[in-house]
C-alpha cells in the first residue's frame, strides 16, 4: 500500500471521516497516538471476539501502548494507519475511538500489488455508529480502485464477516488457524476475504 496522495482536510483529517453529526473524525495517526490505540485494540478484541476466542485468553489480555507507540513512530514500508477520534470540544482533548491499519499484503499467494487490511478496531461504546465504515472509506481510498485488498476475519465473527461484506469484500475460500504464538488459539479459525480491483462500491 504506497503512501500516495489522498483527500485530506486542515490538521491532517480525511476530509470524508467527519460524522453527520459532526463528532467523530478520522486521520492519519501521529505521534502520542499508542495509548488510544492499545486501549481500543484490546477492547475490540475482548468484544468481538467473546465466545470465539476462550475466555482465559481474552481476560488475560492487557494493553500495550508502547508497542503501538513504536509502531506509529517507526511504521513498516508501504503501511498506513487510521484513528477515529471524537471532536475536541471546549477544555477537552478528543478520544480515540476506532483504529484502522493496512500495507501490503503479506500473503504468499495474494494477487500481484495486493494490499491487506492488517486490523480494524472501533470502541464497543461505539458500534454500530459507521465508525468502522469511515475508516474503511479512508483506507479503500488510498489504495485506489485498481489496486485488490484482502483481509483476515475470524470465521465465527459473523458481525465482523456482515461488515466486511457490506463493504464489497467476498470471501476467497482461503482459511487457516488464528497465529498468535499460543497453542490455546489453534482451534480458533481465520478466513480470507478479498475486494477485487476494480469493485469499489
Amino acid at each position: 500500500m504506497s503512501p500516495a496522495p489522498h483527500p485530506e482536510a486542515p490538521g491532517g483529517t480525511v476530509a470524508d471521516g467527519m460524522g453527520a453529526d459532526g463528532t467523530v473524525r478520522v486521520r492519519r495517526v501521529r505521534p502520542g497516538d499508542g495509548t488510544g490505540i492499545a486501549r481500543v485494540r484490546l477492547a475490540g478484541w475482548q468484544h468481538a471476539y467473546r465466545g470465539i476466542v476462550p475466555a482465559a485468553y481474552l481476560d488475560a489480555m492487557r494493553p500495550d501502548p508502547e508497542h503501538r507507540e513504536r509502531q506509529v513512530r517507526a511504521p513498516a514500508p508501504g503501511s498506513a494507519a487510521y484513528v477515529a477520534e471524537t471532536a475536541e470540544t471546549a477544555g477537552g482533548e478528543p478520544t480515540i475511538v476506532g483504529w484502522l491499519a493496512a500495507g501490503p499484503a503479506r500473503d504468499a499467494d495474494a494477487p500481484e500489488g495486493a494490499a491487506e487490511i492488517y486490523g480494524c478496531y472501533v470502541d464497543p461504546g461505539r458500534a454500530r455508529l459507521g465508525v468502522g465504515r469511515r475508516l474503511m472509506a479512508a483506507a479503500l481510498a488510498e489504495t485506489g480502485p485498481g489496486v485488490p485488498v484482502l483481509l483476515w476475519v475470524l470465521k465465527d465473527n459473523r458481525a465482523a464477516r456482515r461488515f466486511y461484506e457490506n463493504a464489497g469484500f467476498r470471501a476467497d475460500g482461503a482459511e487457516q488457524a488464528l497465529d498468535r504464538g499460543d497453542p490455546v488459539l489453534d482451534a480458533v479459525r481465520e478466513v480470507r476475504y478479498l475486494l477485487p480491483a476494480g469493485a469499489r462500491q
